[in-house]
């Protein structure tokens, strides 16, 4: 049974939308009385194998979903041979994510093969700014 408003009407529903939360707050700070936020400093290393390829996707995926969800996210690609072109996409994707939730994400050294098979792709322009 519904539980009506005092004016005997069906009350309205308000949804709530959750967004992104732009600004950045330091650690213990309170959002407008709210709740406290907890902002992660620590900054977690996913390194990728030799082979980055389709049998290797889903296990990076997972791990960069929750690096991602945590805070900052370093990517060591030295050792990469060999890597396709769903993981160069897929590393876009986590880094478009990162910055929505308004955290870092780098890629670190990454091998003369990964950067070469950037360039050949034409994808130098989406990993200029996140190769160290």
């Amino acid at each position: 049974m519904p539980h009506y408003a005092r004016n005997g009407r069906e009350p309205r529903i308000r949804l709530a939308l959750l967004k992104p939360f732009q600004g950045r707050l330091r650690i213990g700070e309170l959002l407008r009385g709210q709740s406290i936020i907890m902002v992660s400093k620590a900054k977690k290393t996913v390194a990728l194998p030799a082979v980055v390829d389709l049998d290797s996707l889903d296990a990076i995926r997972d791990g960069l979903l929750d690096a991602v969800e945590d805070g900052s996210v370093a990517v060591a690609a030295d050792g990469v041979q060999r890597v396709s072109t769903n993981a160069l996409f897929m590393l876009i994707s986590a880094a478009g994510t990162a910055q929505r939730n308004n955290f870092d994400f780098t890629i670190l050294q990454p091998s003369a093969a990964m950067t070469a098979a950037i360039e050949r792709l034409g994808l130098g322009a989406q990993f200029k700014g996140m190769m160290r």
